[in-house]
């Protein structure tokens, strides 16, 4: 009994300490990413496995205003008012849930940025829960500008194709300083599905929640009042 309390009493240290290590790893990425470009886990993941990434970082005044509006009003409409974590929105997803965690993620473009950089894909209250004060962190210390430039670099377009400009420039041939509201908004409604829904080939369904988003954007200047 006693070497058994030893034996759990040391794992449960090393995990202590696995966690503190990661968390004090998280603190630099989170100051180190204030500057410079960030890189996103799936990316690491890829060149790991050899795997092909395609990306070009481009800060966000170098992209197209029709771009974060379109995304902020298809992904996060509170996105300006919110402090990482929009509770209303994420206490009626976890009413609505069922054993095997929540069906939907409620996440704010701020919770899907950290867990781009800092955690895995999946669905599950561990990765839910480690989600939401690493959001509430990362609002504190980053600002909204910096948090939607670093999302629009590290989102998925496709498979291996990362950032608004290699999207902009495979879908439309152009930059993502150049894109209308049109294009951007394809490719706002393209991100929860990025290997289903191409911005240049849109389906009847893509391009009616295209034109929707759009509309709102044109609309909704005072939501994207953080981004000016």
């Amino acid at each position: 009994m006693i070497r058994a309390a030893v034996f759990i009493r040391r794992i449960l240290l090393w995990l202590l300490a696995l966690l503190l290590g990661w968390l004090a790893l998280v603190a630099l990425l989170m100051v180190v990413y204030t500057f410079a470009p960030p890189v996103s886990t799936l990316m690491l993941a890829r060149w790991a496995t050899f795997q092909s990434v395609e990306r070009r970082f481009v800060p966000l005044a170098a992209m197209s205003a029709q771009l974060p509006r379109a995304v902020v009003m298809s992904e996060d409409a509170r996105f300006c008012r919110h402090g990482g974590v929009d509770w209303d929105a994420l206490g009626q997803v976890l009413v609505e849930s069922d054993e095997d965690g929540p069906s939907r993620g409620a996440s704010t473009l701020t919770m899907q940025l950290v867990k781009n950089l800092f955690l895995w894909p999946g669905r599950s209250y561990i990765r839910k829960a480690l989600e939401i004060p690493l959001a509430v962190a990362l609002d504190l210390v980053w600002s909204k500008k910096r948090i939607m430039e670093a999302y629009l670099n590290v989102a998925e377009w496709g498979d291996g194709v990362f950032g608004a400009e290699t999207a902009a420039r495979q879908a439309f041939g152009k930059s993502a300083a150049a894109l209308n509201a049109r294009e951007a908004a394809l490719l706002a409604t393209a991100l929860p599905n990025p290997r289903l829904r191409r911005a240049d080939r849109p389906g009847r369904r893509h391009a009616t929640l295209a034109g929707i988003v759009a509309r709102r954007a044109a609309a909704g200047a005072t939501w994207t009042d953080c981004l000016r």
